[in-house]
């Protein structure tokens, strides 16, 4: 079976071999170990488009396992660009896919292909929603928060309000290829109830995704090892992800326990030093910044940089307390790796969260409410349930089950 995937990433061999720098540091590990395994199943072919700003011309990449094609990101892919019909039509008849199977909805370049080649033996995978994500963009923040903290950057680059208006604009072709298309995988109830809502007439596949290799091993988080009263997350760089209110929350917390900190994997959006940082710090930087100083948490919250996977692993296991306090969210894969770790994890009712905190529901909250969040984060410092944490970790390792999800994602492939 030859199957063309089509990214919004380039993975880490196509990388290697344009420019020698072969490490992943941001999202998306997950289909790297999808790809790992899929290439080993018996008849498989593997090729892998997307587009890139490395390179200036249709460029053909052989890997090992897999054939890469990169495209030339050229005007971008945030708006439609039909620059790269031309482009797909040549990949397509190279390649000659048996199936096409489209990552994401939340670039262009998909569509692209969709409108230049047709949408037989497509499927089309839902990774975030634009269109779901965009009412909530800057959910516990006010207008005047917002205006109060514009910045240089926001001035030339825009700033929150035009991010989300940039949401809503790319929603409307994220609706454009989901309504083409005749088959789309999902794998919460939320992810389901849009796809039938926008087209009620696709089939809908149901696949969970599988973690990044690392955190398939017998590593697995102990109270005794932990750094105590510390919390871990996996992001912070823009409103969704709900930093902001977890500092809100943190006075609350600190009264019980003064000594709590906060680790936060990726870029430090506080920096504003020196002329790279006043390009790059942007209004909910500033929105952050200006919290951490009113509560006096200069030494509380640490941004760790951007991490690779074993570093993420360590985060994990070494903290008390793992938070996903987005403001919206699909299937976080980073709530995942807690879970099969044994991280003692609690998040917001959000998306699809409580399909992935089923029996643990004592460990969500409502995203609005700092005061429950703040509870349930002393709640966990208190006392940690490990018979809880126990059943939660059997439950992600078989959400998560590598064999049993690539299995399922042939099956769908046979039936497209």
């Amino acid at each position: 079976m030859k199957i063309l995937w089509i990214t919004n990433l380039l993975f880490p061999e196509a990388m290697s071999r344009m420019t020698g720098n072969c490490e992943l540091k941001t999202t998306g590990g997950w289909m790297l170990g999808l790809s790992d395994i899929l290439v080993e199943q018996s008849g498989v072919c593997l090729s892998v488009a997307t587009v890139s700003n490395l390179v200036k011309s249709l460029t053909r990449i052989k890997g090992k396992n897999i054939t890469y094609y990169v495209i030339p990101l050229g005007k971008g892919n945030i708006v439609y660009n039909k620059t790269y019909e031309l482009y797909w039509k040549q990949i397509k008849k190279e390649v000659q896919p048996d199936v096409v199977h489209i990552h994401g909805t939340e670039f262009t370049h998909g569509l692209a292909y969709v409108n230049a080649c047709g949408n037989e033996k497509i499927v089309v995978s839902i990774q975030g929603l634009k269109y779901g994500i965009a009412p909530y963009y800057c959910a516990g923040l006010t207008w005047k928060e917002i205006y109060r903290n514009i910045t240089f950057h926001d001035i030339f680059k825009g700033g929150i309000y035009k991010e989300q208006r940039r949401f809503y604009r790319t929603a409307k072709l994220e609706i454009d290829i989901l309504r083409k298309v005749n088959h789309i995988i999902g794998r919460t109830s939320w992810d389901m109830a849009y796809v039938r809502a926008i087209n009620p007439d696709a089939t809908y596949h149901c696949c969970n995704e599988i973690l990044r290799k690392e955190f398939y091993d017998n590593d697995y988080w102990e109270y005794e090892k932990c750094t105590k009263h510390s919390i871990f997350l996996s992001q912070a760089g823009y409103p969704v992800k709900g930093l902001h209110q977890v500092i809100n929350a943190l006075p609350f917390v600190q009264h019980y326990y003064p000594d709590t900190t906060i680790r936060i994997a990726g870029r430090d959006i506080t920096y504003n030093k020196g002329l790279w940082g006043i390009l790059h710090f942007t209004g909910y930087g500033k929105i952050i910044k200006d919290l951490i100083r009113k509560y006096h948490m200069e030494h509380k919250i640490i941004f760790l940089g951007h991490l690779n996977a074993k570093q993420m692993k360590q985060e994990y296991l070494h903290c008390n307390l793992f938070i996903c306090p987005s403001s919206i969210e699909n299937s976080p894969n980073s709530l995942g790796e807690a879970q099969i770790l044994g991280v003692p994890c609690i998040a917001s009712y959000v998306g699809g969260i409580p399909d992935m905190m089923q029996n643990n529901e004592n460990g969500l909250y409502r995203f609005e409410e700092i005061e429950m969040l703040a509870n349930k984060i002393c709640s966990v410092f208190d006392n940690v349930d490990m018979d809880m944490i126990g059943a939660m970790r059997v439950q992600a390792k078989e959400r998560h089950n590598a064999n049993n999800n690539v299995l399922q994602l042939l099956s769908i492939y046979n039936h497209l």
